[in-house]
């Protein structure tokens, strides 16, 4: 158990503000893992106060304008700006007409108050296996832009997540931009999240992404959180439901493959067994619900 630290202030450290990117990155290159990186600070600032991180300099992205951008889908991918709050991405048109299943993911974000503060990025980098946009995300295909001060590397979100709490950034390394592929024809999605009350993180989540041939699924992911050590995709779920007629039925099923493919477990939140029933009926109400929109 970590210590808790019930005081106010925190252990003393040196804020950095930089402007751009690259003084960002430059910041980074110099003080490496004696640093942490603070988007909205709606996890790093509780967890200084817990001491589980007490970081040596703390390095701030909110004035660096290059990080805040969300973009109109022109074509291609749609790049959304690190530093890109929850709250400003619910409220995109791009995200509520086209990436429905994120929208409804932003939606449910714990409170209005950290809805304004946390970001898309902080979110992610946080590592966190319930992070409810991690499942939407990797059903969209989305791949991060990783920026040090000499490199720069592009890496699907598949690849992103190692375990709890740790991801494939590097000490020199920020996280700069999210890209989504632009959306196929007949593509719907939806995302389904249950949780103890309203504010409080998933138990269960799950995000859809089904894209339709006339009454045949021509393509499909199903990703959930809170199930595993990181956010994952069903594959063996998806297998069962691609170039198959759909059917209330065929949803039942998928959703109860996804629910063997999962590793829970018991924890303050859930049993592993709730956990595995709650998941055959979110991804089955998911893939209703992503049918429906994909006309």
């Amino acid at each position: 158990m970590f210590p808790t630290n019930t005081h106010i202030l925190f252990p003393e450290f040196d804020y950095h503000a930089p402007t751009t990117i690259y003084e960002a990155t430059e910041l980074l290159a110099q003080y490496g893992d004696d640093a942490r990186v603070m988007a909205g600070g709606t996890d790093l600032l509780v967890q200084m106060k817990m001491e589980r991180r007490q970081p040596a300099h703390v390095i701030s992205l909110q004035r660096i304008n290059a990080l805040k951008h969300i973009p109109r889908l022109e074509t291609g991918d749609w790049s959304i700006g690190a530093n890109v709050s929850i709250r400003q991405l619910f409220q995109s048109p791009v995200s509520s007409l086209q990436f429905s299943a994120l929208a409804e993911a932003c939606n449910w974000f714990s409170t209005v108050q950290i809805m304004y503060m946390a970001t898309i990025g902080g979110n992610l980098c946080n590592a966190s296996p319930a992070a409810d946009t991690a499942p939407c995300l990797l059903v969209y295909d989305a791949s991060v832009t990783l920026k040090s001060k000499t490199n720069e590397r592009v890496v699907p979100l598949t690849d992103f997540f190692l375990a709890p709490g740790k991801t494939v950034l590097r000490a020199d390394e920020l996280l700069t931009h999210i890209h989504i592929p632009r959306p196929v024809p007949n593509t719907g999605s939806a995302f389904l999240k249950i949780s103890r009350v309203a504010a409080d993180i998933s138990q269960v989540c799950a995000a859809v992404k089904i894209v339709r041939d006339g009454n045949v699924v021509q393509d499909a992911r199903i990703a959930l959180g809170s199930v595993a050590p990181t956010p994952f995709r069903a594959v063996n779920a998806k297998a069962a439901l691609v170039g198959e007629t759909f059917t209330s039925e065929l949803a039942e099923h998928v959703g109860n493959i996804a629910a063997h493919e999962i590793k829970p477990i018991d924890d303050v939140r859930a049993t592993r067994e709730y956990r595995q029933r709650v998941a055959a009926v979110i991804v089955r109400d998911a893939l209703l619900k992503a049918w429906e929109r994909s006309l």
